[in-house]
Order: C-alpha cells, then sequence, then structure tokens
C-alpha cells in the first residue's frame, strides 16, 4: 500500500513540477563556467567536443600518435626477433611496420584529402567504407521494396523468371495495401481466355508498305559501346528465340545486333551514327544514300529526339572505349582521335514540319518500312505542336515512344535523371490523350489506332506492362529489365568502365565472363513468362485483347480513405477521337492543341 501511494505522489509531483534540480550539479556547472572564462586559452587547447561527429578514440588520433605508434612498432622488430627467435614473426612485423610507415607518410605527403592529411593511416579507413557502402547496403540493408532504382523484390522476379524457376509468393504480399500510392488491377467477376498477343505496327498508313507484327514487350534502345559486343550478341539472340524486336540504341547496328539475328529498330539519333558524315566543320550530317543502304538490316526506324534519364542533353562516347567495332558501327574513321560526340538536337530538321518532311524521307528512303520516333515529354505545349503538324501534312510517324523521365542510361549528368522530364505516366497519358483528341488513336480499340504508341520507363512485370497499357500505350519496351535477365547485379558502376558482369564494359577481361549461348536463353525466359503474366492479368480483367485495356481498370489509393482509378486521376484521357478538332474536349488539352 505504501508503494502504491508513494509512486502515485511521484507521479502527480513529476506532472505538476519540474523535475527536482541536482543543487551539486548546479553548482558545480556555475563555478566550471567562471573558472573557464579564466583559463579558456588553456581550455580550447585540451578539451575536444564530444559532438564532432567522430568517435573519441579517432579524434585523439594525429600526426604525432601516428609517428609515436610507428616508433613503437619500429622498435618491436628486434624485440620479437630477441624475444620469440621465429624469423617469420619476425619478417611480419617488420612488413606490417615497413607497411604503416608508408601509407602514412604518403597521407600525410599527399593534398588532396584533409581526413587522410589529418588522421594519417587510420583516416583511410572513411574512403574504404564509403568504397564498399553500396555492397553493403545492397547485400544487409537494403528493405525488399526499396526501389534504387529497381528493388530486391522486382529484380528478384526477373533472375527468377529468366533462369526457367518458379516464380510465386507464399503466404499473400508483402505490399501494404493501405499505403498512398498502392495500385491494383480491376478485374472481372467473369475471366476470359485469349491467345497470343501482337501489335501490328503501320498497318492503317498507306504509305508503309512493310508493316511490322510486334511483341507487347521487346528490348529498349541501348547502344553498342554502351553495353558490350556481348552482351548485344546476348540480347539480339534472345530476342530472336523470342520472336520480338530489339531497339539498337543511337550507337547504330554493329556486326553483333545482325549476327544475333533478332528483328532489329534502328534509332537514329542526332550524331546519325551509320547514316551520316562529316563535314569540313567536323560536325555530321545526314546522308541518304548511307541511310538507304544500311536501312534494309532493320524492321523499323525510330527518330531519337530526346531520352528519359537525359532529355535536352547530347551523349560522349570517350575516346578511349571506342574500338574498331564500335567506329565500324557508326562510321567514324579509324583510328578514332577525338570522343565521340551527339549534339543535344538535329541538324536534319528545325521544326513540326520539317519533322514530318524527314519521317516521309526515311519512308521512301526504306521503301515503305514503319518510321517512330522517341521522346520524353517537357512542355506540352511542343508535343501539340508536333501533333497539328501531322494532322495538317498528313505525315504522321507510324509509332511514338515515350520515354519515362525514370528510365536508366550509362552515364549522365544527376541533375537531368533527377530533375528533367516528365514520369511515364503523365507523359504516356498526355501523348495518348492529344493524339485521340487529333483523330490519330482510337481510345476504345487501339488496334485501330494510326499511330502506335510504344511506353518505356521501368518496365519489369506483368503488371507493370498492365499499368503502361492502361495509360495509352500499345507496346511496352524494357531495357535494365533484359540487363537484370543477363547477370546484371545493379552494381551501379556503367559510368566506371568495370562493370563486374561484363555487360556495360569494354574491358575484355570482364566482358569474357558474359556467355552469349547461355544468355540469350534467359533473355528469351524472360520475355515469354512476362508477357504470359500480363495476358493472364488481361484474363482476369475479363478483355479480350490488349487494346481493350482502358484507364478505369487500374485503381490507385490517392488518400487515405480516397481510391481513383486512372481515368479520375489523369483527367485529360477522358477526350473522345476527334474531338480537339471539332473544338471540343478537356479544356487544358483544347488549350494546348490551339496553343493558348
Amino acid at each position: 500500500m505504501r508503494r502504491a501511494s508513494s509512486s502515485i505522489i511521484r507521479s502527480r509531483y513529476k506532472s505538476r513540477h519540474l523535475a527536482p534540480v541536482n543543487v551539486t550539479r548546479a553548482f558545480l556547472s556555475s563555478s566550471s563556467s567562471s573558472s573557464s572564462r579564466d583559463n579558456s586559452r588553456k581550455k580550447s587547447s585540451s578539451v575536444r567536443s564530444v559532438s564532432a561527429g567522430l568517435p573519441d578514440w579517432i579524434e585523439h588520433w594525429s600526426r604525432d600518435v601516428f609517428r609515436k605508434v610507428g616508433y613503437g612498432l619500429a622498435l618491436s622488430v628486434p624485440a620479437v626477433e630477441a624475444l620469440i627467435g621465429n624469423h617469420v614473426i619476425t619478417i611480419g612485423v617488420a612488413s606490417t611496420t615497413a607497411v604503416y610507415w608508408m601509407v602514412g607518410l604518403n597521407d600525410i605527403k599527399q593534398t588532396n584529402q584533409t581526413i587522410r592529411r589529418n588522421f594519417p593511416v587510420l583516416g583511410n579507413m572513411r574512403y574504404l567504407l564509403e568504397m564498399i557502402r553500396p555492397e553493403i547496403r545492397q547485400y544487409f540493408v537494403e528493405g525488399d521494396n526499396e526501389a534504387v532504382p529497381y528493388s530486391r523484390a522486382q529484380r528478384t522476379i526477373v533472375y527468377e523468371r529468366s533462369k526457367g524457376l518458379e516464380c510465386t509468393m507464399p503466404f499473400g504480399t508483402r505490399r501494404d495495401a493501405t499505403a498512398v500510392g498502392f495500385e491494383w488491377v480491376n478485374h472481372s467477376l467473369y475471366p476470359t481466355k485469349i491467345g497470343e498477343q501482337r501489335v501490328i505496327i503501320g498497318q492503317h498508313n498507306e504509305a508503309t508498305t512493310q508493316p511490322y507484327s510486334a511483341s507487347l514487350l521487346n528490348i529498349s534502345a541501348m547502344s553498342y559501346g554502351a553495353l558490350s559486343d556481348r552482351a548485344i550478341l546476348a540480347l539480339s539472340s534472345g530476342a530472336k528465340l523470342g520472336n520480338f524486336y530489339h531497339n539498337t540504341g543511337e550507337g547504330s547496328m554493329s556486326r553483333f545486333h545482325k549476327e544475333g539475328g533478332g528483328d532489329l529498330v534502328w534509332n537514329i539519333g542526332t550524331g546519325y551514327f551509320g547514316c551520316g558524315v562529316f563535314k569540313k566543320d567536323g560536325s555530321r550530317v545526314f546522308d541518304p544514300n548511307l541511310f538507304a543502304e544500311n536501312a534494309q538490316d532493320a524492321k523499323m526506324i525510330e527518330i531519337k529526339l530526346s531520352q528519359g534519364a537525359k532529355p535536352g542533353h547530347g551523349g560522349l562516347l570517350p575516346r578511349e572505349k571506342i574500338t574498331k567495332e564500335i567506329a565500324d558501327a557508326r562510321n567514324l574513321p579509324w583510328p578514332v582521335l577525338h570522343d565521340c560526340v551527339s549534339p543535344a538536337r538535329h541538324s536534319a530538321f528545325s521544326n513540326p514540319y520539317e519533322l514530318c518532311e524527314f519521317i516521309n524521307t526515311l519512308r521512301t528512303l526504306s521503301k515503305g518500312k514503319p518510321i517512330g520516333m522517341k521522346l520524353c515529354m517537357g512542355h506540352p505545349e511542343e508535343f501539340a505542336a508536333l501533333v497539328r503538324a501531322f494532322v495538317e501534312t498528313g505525315d504522321a510517324p507510324d509509332f511514338i515512344t515515350i520515354d519515362g523521365t525514370e528510365g536508366g542510361t550509362g552515364a549522365a549528368p544527376p541533375e537531368f535523371s533527377n530533375s528533367i522530364g516528365m514520369p511515364l505516366s503523365f507523359g504516356l497519358s498526355y501523348a495518348h490523350a492529344m493524339l485521340v483528341g487529333a483523330g490519330l488513336r482510337d481510345p476504345v480499340d487501339k488496334s485501330q489506332s494510326k499511330v502506335t504508341l510504344i511506353g518505356s520507363g521501368k518496365v519489369c512485370s506483368g503488371f507493370s506492362m498492365y499499368k503502361t497499357f492502361a495509360l495509352g500505350a500499345d507496346v511496352c519496351n524494357a531495357a535494365r529489365s533484359f540487363l537484370f535477365s543477363l547477370g546484371c547485379i545493379q552494381a551501379l558502376k556503367c559510368n566506371t568502365n568495370t562493370c563486374p558482369t561484363g555487360i556495360t564494359t569494354q574491358n575484355r577481361d570482364l566482358g569474357w565472363g558474359l556467355d552469349p549461348a547461355s544468355k540469350q536463353v534467359r533473355v528469351a525466359n524472360f520475355h515469354r513468362e512476362t508477357v504470359k503474366a500480363c495476358v493472364e492479368i488481361m484474363e482476369a480483367s475479363g478483355i479480350n485483347s490488349w487494346g481493350e485495356i482502358r484507364p478505369h481498370h487500374v485503381g490507385i489509393r490517392v488518400s487515405q480513405g480516397q481510391v481513383k482509378t486512372y481515368e479520375e486521376v489523369f483527367e485529360h484521357m477522358k477526350v473522345s477521337k476527334g474531338e480537339l478538332l471539332e473544338g471540343k474536349g478537356p479544356q487544358n488539352l483544347l488549350d494546348l492543341y490551339n496553343n493558348k
């Protein structure tokens, strides 16, 4: 009873009054602060701040301490020999001492890193830990659903499917279904059964006499030069096995693309590699004859206006990375004397109407093959101007690839990768809505559209494909997902030429480890199983074709207690075919189309 009463009294005291003051501590603090003012110079030289951010034993390390420890190690060498008499141990101690002095004196002498100068030998631990931090995070710290940029859960799906392993999940979802941003597919009570799905690109354009039957999932643009020759060969061979296309990237079609035998989409960038020649001032310009000669090896041609990872930025391949094979593919002189530079903009056209003319020229020179373009959405009004030009000239592209800012690249300035360009969801939905309003796409049955839309941006599963289709796409492209199928471990060394898996490097020793014969099977396996998963979701939705996937099929939690469909989130998609031509439709789209 007494214990209960005393505890109640203490709790009431704490709730009504401040904590009791330690008079002795207050007195000592006051007196010490008074004396410290008299001896501030002495104190400042001997007292260190505990909040400096380093453990005390590291703070006490200095150049003087380094020397004292070094002298002690030096004196220990004869002592060990005298006391133990083992030459091996003595040599070990002597070697350790020599390395200690060599590292420490080098740390003191160098001027680039202050930590090493102030804390010789010991300071190197900081840089060692910093160097292995990505590996420590990936293997021991990272959660399964942390996307940096791909989560372990996403990578695991690709690894299992590419290896032909069973890709199932026990015990239910690991995702938080109540979290804001949670997405799902609205299924039907009456599932369907559908067969193989293909998209015919160019079938509704009279000038396109060689339309192409595309898979729902294909390999996105990655250049030879950014990837190794063995990686290119494995991807192209896998595309042949799986009957889907392989986009060459702006580095043009190399002999490794052709040896693989896969269907190729020739990506033409601002450097006009494989279809350009040098002018006297060193710039490259489009060459119609060279284009016509090489176009016969491609199924489709894609004009690259920009890419998601670095929109509005050119490219550069360092001279030291350019091999004879890369020079041949890009039509560069050998030996190469300069870096290979891609400007930020094209020289063959400068406005929407000239671009339409260029599209028509390429279609004629390629003898009726599908011609398209690739871009990351920036100013929506500029895309609206493009669509107006398509309508007015009648020279619309057969396909448009919309790349999201979340897309990948071998190397880009962080500001461009992190902060420039629209995400795929907004860019793709805007493009689809604008083309629908201009009468170039059919929102009810997308297979009847004149212009095919291709979505590219972190596509790695059947659900991510389905979401992309719901936003307006007909076809999906994936880049990094296919690199995972080759064995990429997300080491994030793409820009160092030291990729440990031999994928993004021109180092022959590292590239040797990648076996195209086995990796091509994994590429085809991943493609087959991922497309199968997407088709199964379509069947669960109660639809009969990819062309019937609509925005209302996907739901998303926008706040606690409120969920919406994509159709409600992206209101600009509420547009009917040809409405913008009649001065109708969502006001924001109408203002963009009319350039207001």
